[in-house]
């Protein structure tokens, strides 16, 4: 078996854009609101037999872990804290703490202004300053979609005229300040399971550590799936 040491890949150490592999056929077998099914015929390299993969196609997603600390923060200390809310999510029957997030479903949106969008919709706050934190494919094995995690700072409540009524399962959000260390400990312990809240919290405690330091801007580039609803 071949090894090779990563000593030295510095910036190499990245994902990239494969275009060589060839596409032989694709056909989208279903198709829905949210997601579209497509049965593809791919040539993993030259003179081989094409190998058959389904592909879940959705729309991409964004997330904010929106904090706060020091003078703004509710807690006695002033140390950071992350909003939350709850929702119940019907495919894995379970209620999850998570940060605020959507999907990509309006053309043309960036996605700092969807993440915007998203966090006034769903706790009734704006934030002035927003950095990107990190991103990530939701299951790269089978489905297109990939989400952006944003840090927004420099909170404040919209005044009544400029929030919305939530509907569904969202009408049951309470948006609530959690202590990111006590966000933290629970991801650590297993209690939390949402993966954009899961990686957010953590990429939030590291920037932390890092004094705030390197964060990429919000509109920094972006590996998103060439396809996506």
């Amino acid at each position: 078996m071949t090894t090779r040491s990563s000593d030295g890949l510095g910036n190499s150490l990245a994902d990239t854009r494969e275009p060589g592999r060839e596409l032989v056929s694709s056909e989208r077998v279903w198709s829905g609101p949210i997601f579209a099914v497509d049965a593809d015929q791919v040539r993993l390299g030259p003179g081989q037999e094409p190998v058959a993969r389904q592909v879940v196609v959705h729309h991409d997603a964004v997330a904010v872990v929106a904090l706060r600390e020091g003078e703004a923060s509710s807690q006695a200390d002033g140390a950071a804290e992350i909003l939350m809310i709850r929702q119940y999510r019907h495919p894995v029957r379970a209620c999850l703490w998570e940060i605020p997030a959507g999907l990509l479903d309006v053309a043309g949106e960036e996605p700092a202004v969807a993440a915007a969008r998203e966090l006034a919709e769903e706790t009734d706050y704006e934030a002035a300053t927003w950095h990107t934190l990190a991103e990530f494919y939701a299951s790269p094995g089978f489905t297109t979609e990939g989400a952006r995690i944003f840090l927004a700072q420099d909170l404040s409540l919209l005044p009544e005229d400029r929030r919305t009524v939530r509907e569904d399962e969202e009408a049951e959000f309470v948006p609530t300040w959690v202590r990111l260390d006590e966000a933290l400990d629970a991801v650590m312990g297993g209690r939390l399971h949402n993966p954009s809240t899961v990686l957010g919290v953590l990429a939030t405690a590291q920037a932390r550590t890092r004094g705030w330091s390197g964060l990429r801007p919000a509109d920094a580039p972006w590996l998103r799936s060439p396809e996506s609803l």
